[in-house]
């Protein structure tokens, strides 16, 4: 619910109302520089010290928006997500179930992906970090990926009611190795650098669609709707 205009409440409370939306831009904007921060450096190395440092604020400041470490990196994990669906999974919902939404969501990962080469994915680090730990830092980690991944398997399954994909084929199957098509592409592209990473990832899917659909497939997209890095990776 949005909040009134300070200007129409009594001045103690809009003075009460000015310091909560100031305190909620200045966390956002620590989140934001967290986020930046763990892209690169990975869940582990955030500390208050170093968001203190970054933000050019006292550590008691930081602190002040979160209360511990651990609640500052399930802050970055939430607004890493918050994003991923945002880029990634509301627009694809803006297309008709079946293949066009499976598509959708497959070319605007990749889109996210080609940026995150650079940058690094806070899922596939945080997975090397917390695969063996427990914890709340793990569980939103966690949480957040598989949301992910069922919203991709919901896709197959409309696509397969559909009539797009066989009727006989595996929805977790095809899911696992479209979720498999992009961690390979971190492995090669941001790891290995290998060149036409991208090419080849689009390649595979575009050959799973041909492997399991039928012929009642709409047309495929064209390749301009492809991201321009397609061929430099």
């Amino acid at each position: 619910m949005p909040l009134p205009e300070v200007s129409a409440m009594p001045a103690r409370r809009a003075r009460g109302v000015r310091a909560l939306q100031k305190g909620q831009q200045t966390k956002a904007a620590i989140v934001d520089a967290a986020l930046v921060l763990a892209t690169q450096i990975g869940l582990e190395g955030l500390s208050i010290g170093a968001l203190a440092e970054v933000t050019q604020m006292s550590k008691s400041g930081v602190f002040a928006h979160f209360g511990s470490r651990e609640e500052l990196q399930i802050s970055v994990i939430r607004e890493y997500h918050r994003r991923f669906e945002e880029e990634v999974f509301h627009p694809a919902m803006q297309e008709p179930r079946g293949l066009p939404r499976l598509r959708a969501l497959f070319r605007n990962w990749m889109n996210r992906t080609s940026v995150e080469i650079d940058s690094g994915c806070l899922y596939i680090s945080g997975a090397v970090e917390f695969d063996d730990r427990t914890g709340p830092v793990r569980e939103a980690l966690v949480g957040s990926v598989k949301s992910w991944l069922a919203a991709m398997n919901r896709a197959v399954v409309q696509a397969k009611e559909a009539g797009h994909l066989r009727t006989d084929i595996d929805e977790q199957q095809l899911a696992f190795e479209i979720h498999g098509l992009i961690l390979a592409l971190h492995y090669e592209a941001r790891f290995l650098k290998s060149p036409g990473s991208i090419a080849r990832a689009h390649a595979g899917f575009d050959n799973m669609l041909k492997l399991y659909g039928t012929q009642q497939q709409p047309a495929a997209l064209p390749k301009s709707t492809r991201i321009a890095k397609s061929t430099k990776i």
